[in-house]
């Protein structure tokens, strides 16, 4: 059609006519840029079904994929709940037999269930103005039947015991305050301890006996005295130094958000002793074994011994 000459000429032309096209489109896009934005939407809405066209084998492609690595997951996890389900059905049937034994042992011994202590939640709310550095608010709502003294826990482990009470709110002396002593057991030696707190996360352990110190990551449960009951998880014990074991408390006493107050209820019994305290005996009081018989001298025996250990 055209000569190799005008071929040639076209050719070399091609390359500024399109730069001159480009810089008049630009141009016309800031003159009228309203007539250019209608004319781009035109186009596009014309090109959107050959937009979508051009699209759709690769979306289908890709849904097949889906569609596929489902099944196969789907096929995994059917055969891990298979296997859930037997071990499950194997554990129910050790746990209907273990209640079958349970209810003939509770037969055989005429066990008298305990009643389960009553209870009431509440959200922590902030104590800024209270009387004691590491205590917490609880909005516990009106018409609670909360008394001083009350456990208060959550899902980890024991959080401190009830001080004050308030129509709506309720104080709960955390166990890291300074003014908190609770006694306690150390489930791994079998030993007995106070817990004391000193305002800080980690309370102390004091008033254990010297031969029997406790072990580090052992177990530490509360010992039972007045209204709280024994057995309550606290934490594990650690040294920081040696002969300075703590309680690492299970809970994070930095951020309690909804904790429950347990009602335990009065056990009626005194409270013992605070290790390494003797009882003061008056001077005119003789010891005595039990029965009122007279507390025998052994030959060597101080006479003041024999008078109470004046």
């Amino acid at each position: 059609m055209f000569s190799i000459h005008t071929r040639q000429v076209l050719a070399r032309a091609a390359l500024p006519i399109l730069i001159l096209l480009a810089v008049a489109l630009v141009l016309l896009g800031l003159v009228r840029r309203p007539v250019v934005d209608g004319v781009r939407l035109r186009a596009t809405d014309i090109l959107a079904p050959a937009y979508q066209a051009l699209v759709y084998p690769q979306t289908r492609v890709q849904e097949w994929l889906v569609d596929l690595r489902g099944a196969t997951d789907l096929a995994k996890e059917n055969v891990s709940l298979r296997d859930e389900n037997r071990a499950l059905r194997h554990w129910y049937d050790v746990a209907v037999a273990l209640a079958a034994e349970n209810a003939r042992l509770k037969n055989s011994l005429h066990w008298i269930p305990e009643s389960a202590p009553q209870y009431v939640t509440g959200r922590v709310t902030r104590d800024d103005g209270g009387p004691y550095s590491r205590a917490v608010l609880l909005d516990v709502g009106s018409g609670h039947q909360v008394h001083t003294g009350d456990v208060a826990l959550d899902s980890a482990g024991l959080l401190g015991r009830v001080t004050e009470i308030g129509p709506h709110t309720v104080r709960v002396l955390l166990i890291n305050d300074d003014a908190s002593r609770i006694p306690v057991t150390l489930s791994g030696s079998h030993g007995d301890a106070i817990m004391a707190g000193d305002d800080t996360d980690n309370p102390r352990l004091i008033y254990y006996p010297q031969d029997h110190h406790p072990v580090e990551g052992e177990r530490v449960e509360t010992r039972g005295q007045s209204t709280m009951p024994a057995g309550l998880p606290i934490g594990t014990v650690h040294y920081l130094a040696p002969n300075r074991p703590v309680v690492m408390p299970d809970a994070d006493l930095r951020r309690l958000d909804i904790v429950r107050v347990f009602d335990y209820g009065e056990d009626g019994g005194q409270a013992p002793d605070a290790p390494g305290r003797v009882k003061v005996r008056r001077p005119s009081e003789e010891p005595s074994l039990p029965g009122g018989l007279p507390f025998p001298k052994l030959p060597g025996m101080p006479e003041t011994l024999g008078k109470g250990g004046q």
